[in-house]
């Protein structure tokens, strides 16, 4: 049983788990919540399950769907962008929904939680072109005299047929406002529990709750939940420390993606993501004005990083807090093989994709594709990773036990891939990073790792000086608690 359906399982034992129909009934019957459905796109996917079960008029007040752009646009405002299917007009179709609420009835039902519930979906079309995906919010009261709070969130829906893919957006609606409202004190239950009934029909990748009640929930564990209960394999931070959607800030943009441990971050990894940066936005075919730069840590990483079983949240937290320092947008992902990052990227028709990787760490890749594939698939296997818009950047490092340096020009590759390897360097597929900093290959993160928690001498001038001031601040990576707490 793999470690994800285990903890699926136990998380699943942990509450009864109810029909959609059961969820949408008890709300329906619930006098302390009232609200206002507005769904476009899809239709009234949502709002139907409350109709259904009977007892509606005991949760809806109002029910719309603005089904045609223009009328979309009076009522909500255009979009600058002119795509409908976005972040912005959800937060837009929330201020517009809940205001109306409050002004016609808040003073009537002052003991009352009021709700706006809003979709943007764009469901599999009858040629295939669009896949199905959209964006779910729920602007919500847990006390009549509180201020409300949000939860917004993007859905990739998987079933291949648009009646199914709506059904789809009703059941999850309703696991949102069921969850909001009987799980909002345990927000990872809440977030689980938002797949229920749906397991292998749509993919989460970004959710971000935010309100008076959710003060202290650190968002970016929403997205390691994300990765942990198998609700997507790729979820992403910026520096604010707030979720994002690749949807919203990737779209036609050249990116650059630095896999990394950064545990910790070190004046090695900043010269890694600064020249090959500089060089990724010199090449020809990249307009560095459409330019992402993204920091990557992947999910086995992070597993990698504790004995015992699981992830480390605080483990996790201390790489995000030191690369929202340094300024970083941040992937977090389960995708150990490249093939299942450039896939995810496809979406969002990025022009150029440069993957940084270590030299050691290419020479690993090529070796599992290579024995794995020793069947006759190894073109195919190769054929999925070097795409003809990805790109390869490779920092060298020392040979182990000496002072040669290893590139891709000497790197040791097995006999039966040399022509193929070959093919790759003089297609440019794989480059080296051409200008890097010899002095700093001795330094190696494990090292700074074990200094920083012995608090040897030394270590500081191994990261950069953000991130040594961040690390004795708050006492990162196992950093000694007590020479904080007795340096008077």
């Amino acid at each position: 049983m793999s470690k994800g359906l285990f903890h699926l399982i136990q998380n699943h034992m942990s509450r009864q788990l109810l029909e959609t129909e059961q969820k949408a009934l008890e709300i329906n019957l619930d006098a302390n919540v009232y609200g206002a459905f507005a769904e476009i796109g899809a239709g009234q996917e949502v709002a139907r399950y409350f109709f259904q079960v009977g007892a509606a008029a005991g949760t809806i007040a109002k029910t719309m769907s603005a089904y045609d752009k223009l009328v979309s646009d009076d009522i909500y405002g255009p979009e600058v962008k002119g795509r409908y299917v976005c972040e912005s007009r959800i937060y837009k179709m929330l201020d517009h929904e809940y205001n109306l609420m409050l002004r016609r009835l808040r003073n009537d039902r002052p003991e009352t939680m009021l709700f706006s519930f809003a979709d943007t979906i764009a469901a599999i079309n009858y040629t295939r072109t669009i896949k199905g995906d959209g964006w779910l919010g729920l602007r919500f009261q847990l006390d009549p005299d509180g201020e409300p709070n949000d939860i917004i969130l993007h859905v990739k829906m998987l079933d291949n047929d648009n009646h199914l893919q709506q059904q789809a957006v009703g059941i999850l609606g309703v696991n949102m406002i069921y969850g909001c409202y009987r799980y909002h004190e345990n927000p990872e239950e809440l977030i689980v529990s938002l797949t229920d009934s749906l397991r292998g029909r749509i993919q989460i990748d970004m959710v971000r709750l935010s309100g008076p009640d959710f003060e202290d929930l650190d968002n970016r564990l929403i997205c390691l939940w994300l990765i942990k209960h198998g609700l997507t394999d790729v979820a992403m931070f910026n520096r604010d420390k707030q979720p994002i959607h690749a949807s919203e800030f990737l779209y036609r943009k050249h990116t650059m993606i630095v896999r990394g441990s950064f545990r910790p971050a070190t004046v090695v990894n900043i010269d890694m993501i600064k020249e090959s940066w500089d060089q990724f936005k010199n090449e020809e075919t990249v307009d560095p004005r459409k330019s992402a730069l993204l920091t990557e840590i992947t999910w086995k990483n992070l597993q990698s990083a504790t004995a015992a079983e699981g992830v480390d949240e605080k483990d996790f937290l201390d790489r995000a807090d030191v690369l929202c320092t340094m300024g970083h947008t941040v992937v977090l992902s389960n995708c150990e093989q490249y093939v299942k990052l450039i896939d995810y990227l496809a979406d969002y028709r990025i022009p150029s994709i440069g993957l940084v990787i270590g030299v050691q760490q290419l020479l690993t890749l090529i070796n599992d594709k290579y024995y794995a594939n020793l069947d006759g698939r190894l073109l195919a296997a190769f054929g999925e990773i070097f795409t003809r818009n990805t790109k390869f950047y490779v920092y060298p490092s020392l040979q182990e036990g000496s002072e040669e340096l290893m590139t891709t020009e000497n790197l040791p590759v097995p006999e039966g891939v040399t022509f193929l390897y070959q093919h790759l360097l003089k297609s440019k597929q794989i480059v080296d990073v051409e200008k890097f900093n010899a002095d700093l290959l001795h330094i190696w993160s494990k090292e700074v790792l074990f200094m920083l928690q012995e608090d040897e001498e030394g270590w500081e001038e191994l990261v950069p000086t953000k991130v040594a001031s961040l690390i004795k601040e708050k006492c990162l990576f196992g950093f000694p608690l007590q020479q904080i707490e007795f340096s008077y």
